[in-house]
């Protein structure tokens, strides 16, 4: 991904339950869910249901922490409706992590059949930035579907998020 390209991203987000927010701090940041795993950490409230976990599992998804680009996210409705996220927050995530080795992108949501990863620094032409930062008509049939699919992007960091990097850890 270019400089100029990061720079038009003001931030990226998160979701997660406010009743994890205590473990994030106690650990100094966001990891990857395979990582916490291994180590044996239960997570307070996962996002992800069973069947979620296994594709992430399968696909190698769960060695990275999921992050998306505007404060909405369509599995972020699907684990309040669930009853798996009561209280959510979407935590914002200063766009330097784009920069840390071994970022992927993928143009939907990541463990879905068909979604491939790719180095982040080949995602440019896979982002619509217009959709994204942009003030537009959202009433817009074709508008509306650019933002949904906009919306489901995922940028998979593979490592830990630190707390001075996550911005509103605080107020939760």
């Amino acid at each position: 991904m270019a400089i100029d390209s990061i720079a038009k991203i003001p931030r990226l987000y998160h979701f997660t339950d406010r009743s994890n927010l205590q473990l994030i701090r106690e650990l100094g940041g966001l990891y990857p869910i395979a990582e916490l795993e291994q180590k044996a950490i239960k997570v307070p409230a996962p996002g992800g249901n069973q069947v979620s976990r296994d594709a992430d599992a399968k696909n190698g998804m769960g060695k990275y922490v999921h992050l998306c680009f505007l404060d909405t996210h369509p599995m972020e409705y699907v684990a309040r409706q669930d009853g798996r996220i009561k209280n959510s927050i979407f935590l914002q995530i200063h766009p330097s992590v784009l920069q840390f080795k071994g970022v992927q992108f993928t143009p939907g949501v990541s463990n879905k059949n068909g979604v491939e990863a790719v180095p982040i620094d080949q995602s440019d032409a896979l982002i619509d930035w217009e959709v994204l930062y942009t003030r537009m008509e959202w009433k817009d049939p074709e508008i509306y579907l650019r933002r949904q699919r906009a919306e489901k992007c995922e940028v998979l960091v593979p490592c830990l998020i630190p707390l001075n990097l996550i911005g509103n850890i605080g107020n939760g």
